[in-house]
């Protein structure tokens, strides 16, 4: 089972090396435009499978789209990341092009590959993989919503003073600082719902503390994250391998669920072999729907951006 990584950088590299330890895949395929990163990432990671217990072959490869042939799941996060002070919304021109070739280079070489896409702005870069690509909307995923549900958890361990294993919460809504919507009244700690132990003020500041985690990362590292972003992709690539059924918020088209359409945006999903399984429809505050909606208008907006 092959899985092919476009994009060497830091949340590539970080993905294959993830996918890489937990064993499930026979092949990671790391591509890259760089002459030669992308083979000195894959050495680099290769060296570690004695240490780190592993058998996956990772193999890099310089723009050579043939050595994915056969992939089951590819990855895209090539593109330029976010340096301090930006919006994903304003990678848009640059990426939109890179995005489009790659797409096209893996449906070429691998006509059934599931397609996880990273590059931002994520929701808009996904919707555009489903109006170029010909791909059933079931094998085009955004990746955005598993990160942000982590920090999210992360943010709500932190306030409670809590091991992360407790906390159960999801984001759904538009990858960016102002579309994602935190549910915060779905949120628990061992399935107490967290309001039981914070307040309604202390809850907003872990809502708004959530949906600037990236931005915040940015401003302290100079450039975008990179461990979990890698980590929430292996995450969703395992599930798909491994046909494991598992729930996660991702970036798919709607057509009429929570009253949206033809739209990509982040909503609980089921994820096994055949990528999106389902969409799995859970009930909101009216705050929610409202959020979702605004949020989903944003993402109009940057769609509105595109150039097909």
């Amino acid at each position: 089972m092959k899985v092919t990584v476009v994009g060497a950088g830091a949340v590539g590299a970080s993905c294959a090396e993830y996918i890489a330890i937990k064993n499930f895949a026979a092949e990671v395929v790391l591509l890259d435009i760089k002459e030669g990163y992308a083979e000195g990432k894959a050495m680099d990671l290769m060296q570690t499978a004695s240490l780190n217990g592993f058998d996956t072959k990772i193999t890099g490869v310089t723009d050579d789209y043939s050595k994915t042939a056969g992939s089951m799941i590819a990855v895209i996060t090539s593109g330029i990341p976010r340096k301090p002070g930006m919006t994903r919304e304003e990678l848009i021109g640059i990426n939109a092009g890179i995005v489009k070739t790659v797409s096209s280079n893996l449906v070429k070489h691998s006509p059934d590959v599931t397609i996880i896409v990273v590059s931002n702005p994520m929701d808009t870069m996904t919707y555009l993989v489903h109006k170029t690509t010909g791909l059933p909307k079931n094998k085009i995923i955004g990746m955005g919503g598993a990160l942000d549900s982590a920090r999210f958890k992360y943010r709500l361990a932190e306030a409670m003073e809590a091991p992360i294993s407790d906390i159960d919460g999801m984001v759904i809504g538009g990858h960016s600082d102002t579309g994602m919507v935190p549910l915060t009244s779905h949120a628990t700690r061992n399935s107490i719902k967290v309001s039981e132990f914070l307040s309604e003020d202390r809850l907003q500041q872990v809502a708004e503390d959530t949906k600037v985690g990236g931005a915040t990362l940015t401003k302290l590292l100079g450039t975008s994250a990179w461990y979990a972003p890698g980590a929430a992709v292996s995450a969703l690539v395992q599930a798909i391998a491994c046909d494991q059924k598992k729930m996660f918020p991702c970036s798919t088209l709607v057509e009429g669920e929570y009253d949206l359409d033809d739209i990509c945006i982040g909503v609980p999903v089921i994820l096994g072999r055949g990528g999106i399984e389902k969409i799995v429809n859970i009930p909101l505050s009216d705050t929610e729907k409202s959020k979702m909606q605004e949020s989903a208008e944003g993402v109009k907006k940057t769609n509105g951006l595109l150039e097909f």
